[in-house]
């Protein structure tokens, strides 16, 4: 596999996890960690059964502890922190901070082995930070300090989730199957965490249901594989900057289904977002003109 096929599957990740919102607010009420244990479930069980057709696939789940530490520490550290993040904080401000994620996992990319962090990258990253601030603070984010422990929590979780991402290429030699155990063990790390902190409701309609699916099997499911592909094999730097359109791509859903109404602001973040990928992105264009 080349690296700008890794890439671009890597980018199909960013496009699951764009209709994480629209998907999570069709889901109803459910508490937090009882949504994760479903979807994570419900990922890993897709990912089992296709194992049924690739019995070799199992012996991936063979894996040293680090590799255990790091793909369960990522998954279920940085949705645990988030998800704590949105309890004690803002939406608009837990999510700005959270989101700095891309831009840490540009700057992390320096310290891999034969990576090479250029300006393009950096300016690319920047850009894309400058939309997303332009895309929340117009939603009219403010601070109190009550809420201090929530942004702390979007902040780590960032930080969690950049070094999952950067780590995974440190263990390219852990074939991508394994993330079939990383959500399992996800999904009972998370319904271990609701039946102590959560009381559980269930899904009322069959549209709910669908939600619920379409999250375990998409961005809660095949995304992270993607992503695993993408990190381990295509280019870092590029996807880190084009992870910014997730925020955007995801208000643009949560407008089309009638969730949030268009502004300037997001005209304007969809444009700084969109020309740092592309600034971002520029050796990889450049590879495929040659």
């Amino acid at each position: 596999m080349t690296s700008r096929t890794a890439t671009l599957i890597g980018l199909t990740a960013i496009l699951m996890w764009s209709l994480l919102s629209v998907l999570t607010v069709a889901t109803g009420k459910i508490p937090a960690f009882q949504l994760a244990a479903m979807t994570f479930a419900i990922g890993a069980a897709v990912a089992f059964a296709s194992f049924i057709f690739r019995p070799r696939a199992f012996a991936a789940l063979k894996q040293p502890l680090t590799a255990w530490i790091v793909g369960v520490g990522g998954l279920f550290g940085y949705h645990a922190l988030y998800f704590l993040a949105l309890r004690f904080a803002p939406p608009a401000e837990a999510g700005l901070l959270n989101y700095l994620w891309p831009l840490l996992i540009v700057l992390f990319s320096s310290l891999l082995p034969g990576e090479r962090l250029l300006s393009h990258h950096i300016v690319g990253a920047l850009l894309g930070l400058a939309g997303t601030v332009l895309l929340f603070t117009g939603s009219g984010a403010s601070f109190e300090l009550g809420q201090l422990p929530g942004l702390l929590a979007a902040f780590v979780a960032a930080f969690v989730w950049a070094a999952y991402s950067v780590m995974s290429r440190r263990l390219k030699a852990v074939p991508t199957d394994a993330v079939a155990g990383f959500c399992l063990a996800t999904a009972l790390l998370a319904a271990l965490v609701h039946g102590l902190v959560e009381t559980t409701v269930w899904p009322e309609t069959p549209a709910q249901w669908l939600a619920i699916a379409a999250l375990g099997v998409g961005p809660v499911g095949a995304a992270f594989f993607a992503w695993d592909i993408g990190m381990k094999r295509g280019d870092i730097r590029v996807l880190g900057a084009a992870s910014y359109a997730t925020p955007l791509l995801s208000t643009g859903f949560l407008i089309l289904a009638g969730f949030a109404a268009a502004s300037p602001n997001i005209a304007i973040a969809a444009v700084l977002i969109a020309g740092g990928g592309l600034i971002a992105a520029k050796d990889m264009f450049r590879k495929r003109s040659t």
